[in-house]
């Protein structure tokens, strides 16, 4: 990319993390072209979108001499043709990621870098599905994407110097911060943040502590910034069971299956802040 404004980042999956990383690059300059299978999906990200813009704004995550990007919402992965850089930020299905990855891999064209947002699935997995491995790698962006300034970058074990290259280059153009890891079942972010919030879901089951109990002493105590499950709910919880179903399976530790307390509020539709309850009620639906 050449670090311009009619650089083009296209973005496959306009749920909470496809909105926010779709908000971080509109903010700093960059066009995207946000794929997505609904129409009302996509219809509720851009007013998403635009309040993401207002509150980076706001807060200063975006630089103010910097005009916005342009942004095209589309039903159609073929629309991501002519993108410098492929982001994928589907669900955290790994079977449905590496589906949608070998159709991106067999629209783009030769030279042009792939990332998976997964928060944990090997790289060495999904690159199984793709026609140019050295082309992929993993950023898992953290959410709120446009305010967290640290990403973790996944090299998978074919990723080649010249994707690695473009992703950096990538990253430094959004304003991101990286720090390179190698490539493991949930990283390093996931393997730590996703258990140690399953066990603080356990610890309310076991009525040892409330929900805001937990969340007070972690943040009091240890310095966590929102507490666990305040996190989970940002999250959301049909994530983060995900997410933890797949680190048991593929780390074969029975301890990070999703407890039960968890896999209630999954099962009552309680998914956290995109619904308005989870561990804590937001009072409404959000969009």
């Amino acid at each position: 990319m050449a670090g311009s404004a009619s650089d083009t980042i296209a973005v496959v999956g306009a749920g909470v993390m496809g909105r926010n990383i779709t908000a971080l690059a509109l903010g700093r300059g960059a066009d995207v072209v946000l794929v997505d299978v609904s129409d009302e999906v996509l219809e509720s990200a851009r007013a998403e979108i635009a309040q993401l813009l207002r509150h980076g704004q706001f807060m200063g995550a975006f630089p103010a001499s910097q005009d916005t990007g342009t942004l095209t919402t589309t039903l159609s992965s073929g629309d991501v043709a002519d993108a410098d850089v492929v982001i994928e930020a589907i669900t955290e299905d790994a079977a449905l990621k590496a589906r949608v990855m070998a159709e991106l891999s067999g629209t783009v064209p030769a030279g042009v870098p792939l990332i998976t947002n997964t928060s944990g699935i090997p790289i060495a997995e999904l690159a199984k599905s793709v026609r140019r491995p050295a082309e992929l790698a993993g950023v898992h962006f953290m959410n709120p994407s446009y305010l967290i300034e640290m990403v973790e970058v996944v090299r998978g074990p074919q990723t080649g110097e010249d994707a690695m290259a473009a992703i950096l280059a990538l990253l430094e153009r959004l304003g991101r911060k990286t720090v390179v890891v190698r490539d493991a079942p949930g990283f390093v972010t996931s393997r730590l943040l996703h258990p140690m919030i399953n066990e603080a879901a356990r610890i309310v089951a076991e009525g040892t502590a409330s929900v805001e109990d937990v969340d007070q002493l972690m943040h009091g105590c240890l310095g966590h910034p929102t507490g666990p499950l305040r996190t989970a709910d940002l999250i959301g919880l049909d994530n983060l069971a995900d997410a933890l179903r797949l680190l048991a399976e593929r780390t074969g530790n029975s301890t990070f299956a999703p407890c039960e307390l968890l896999m209630e509020k999954v099962r009552a539709g309680d998914l956290g802040r995109k619904t308005g309850r989870g561990f804590y009620n937001y009072g409404e639906v959000l969009s």
